[in-house]
């Protein structure tokens, strides 16, 4: 009989957003699987978990896959984690999942939290339909995808580093997205959260006389709310 692999989502920033479950999954199975294992411990002991550690991250996941993939065929028990939020999300995770439905070994994911989520919901845009880009590339290719990202009519989110906070928004201004609007949420349920409103030209202005710090989402409007919301202001 195989094994069962749960994906644990951890907190982002306040470790009050963990859930019971995913405490009590930690505690049960046989190993965790954790993109930073010195990260993870922090959190482990702040719950008294003490269940096993072993590093899965992107460097390393082409090597062990088929050993975890073997000890769940033999029934392990195996949570994976990220350093925040939902693993497979802008995290390792992809490939061992699909790994596991190769195989026919269950794979269950707890609910849970992922940074992308609360600011998409604070920021006043339409999200009936919504697109989710992750992490940008830093140099080739990232241009094309900001202009395909414009040409959506959905809202569109991304993830950005805060070095590259100051680049993104001159490239979606020199595209000629300087009018529309724009959300950044900065270290999601941490105490310096942080939710910026306003146009791609305003939050220029803004984080060129603030430097950019934490983690960052940003929430792009899209084309069509644009659109309806011009037709508005004419009105």
């Amino acid at each position: 009989m195989s094994g069962h692999l749960y994906i644990v989502p951890t907190p982002v920033g306040n470790l009050e957003d963990i859930t019971l479950r995913a405490i009590r999954i930690l505690k049960e199975v046989e190993v965790i699987l954790a993109e930073d294992t010195r990260t993870s411990k922090h959190l482990l002991r702040h719950f008294e978990i003490s269940t096993p550690l072993r590093a899965y991250h992107m460097h390393n996941e082409h090597k062990i896959v088929d050993d975890i993939i073997d000890r769940l065929l033999s029934g392990s028990q195996i949570a994976l984690i990220s350093d925040a939020g939902t693993p497979a999300i802008s995290d390792p995770g992809f490939l061992l999942i699909r790994a596991c439905i190769e195989h026919d070994i269950k794979v269950e994911c707890l609910p849970g939290a992922t940074a992308f989520v609360p600011a998409l919901v604070v920021s006043g845009f339409p999200i009936d339909t919504f697109v989710f880009e992750g992490f940008l590339p830093h140099q080739k290719g990232r241009q094309k995808k900001i202009n395909r990202i414009l040409d959506y009519d959905a809202t569109v989110v991304v993830y950005e580093s805060p070095y590259r906070v100051v680049k993104l928004l001159e490239q979606l201004k020199n595209a000629g997205a300087g009018k529309r609007g724009i959300v950044s949420a900065r270290e999601i349920s941490k105490k310096f959260e942080t939710i910026v409103r306003g146009s791609v030209e305003e939050l220029l202005l803004y984080y060129q006389e603030n430097e950019p710090r934490g983690e960052f989402v940003f929430v792009i409007e899209g084309r069509l709310s644009m659109k309806k919301r011009k037709e508005h202001d004419v009105e």
